[in-house]
């Protein structure tokens, strides 16, 4: 791994573990059931692998986009969350911890077998967009002078103390 791959591993690491446990526990507390968080991270899974596939579609190598491995940390979140009977606080702290530490294991694991990803972008390019799909610049700040504007612009502003005073006016 070069600098710029360890700094994305750890950044993915924290951000990953976070939306996962923050999510699951969401989800197992509100539910009350074990097994939650599975389900949760079986569900994210799919959609990054729903992700992949418009990658590869785009006409990118199907190994070129990683997708995080969310379920076996996930099933360990749930068997804390069984374990500690349903205490919240132990399933957040205890489970989280879980999590923090195995998902960037698992990560790591997925990560090895996956080819350079700069190495890829230069070797698969980005594919040109038909005119019709072509972004168009926006226009900011063209009209930031015209009377129009300023008066809408006012308007906008001065409408809602006005409805207030309205709104007070019309109690009687």
């Amino acid at each position: 791994y070069t600098d710029w791959a360890w700094t994305s591993f750890v950044v993915f690491s924290i951000s990953q573990s976070t939306m996962l446990v923050v999510g699951a526990i969401y989800y197992m507390l509100s539910t009350g059931v074990p097994g939650t968080a599975t389900y949760y991270a079986t569900i994210m899974t799919i959609y990054t692998w729903v992700a992949k596939g418009a990658w590869f579609a785009l006409g990118y190598p199907y190994d070129f986009i990683v997708t995080p491995v969310w379920i076996p940390s996930a099933m360990l979140l749930d068997l804390t969350y069984w374990a500690t009977r349903r205490n919240k606080h132990a399933a957040i702290i205890i489970g989280g911890t879980l999590v923090g530490l195995s998902l960037p294991i698992f990560s790591m694991i997925n990560l090895l077998l996956v080819r350079d990803p700069l190495e890829m972008a230069f070797k698969y390019p980005r594919p040109t967009l038909p005119p019709y799909m072509t972004p168009i610049e926006p226009q900011v700040g063209k009209f930031y002078n015209s009377p129009v504007a300023l008066g809408s612009g006012a308007g906008a502003v001065l409408s809602v103390p006005i409805a207030a005073l309205g709104a007070k006016l019309n109690t009687w």
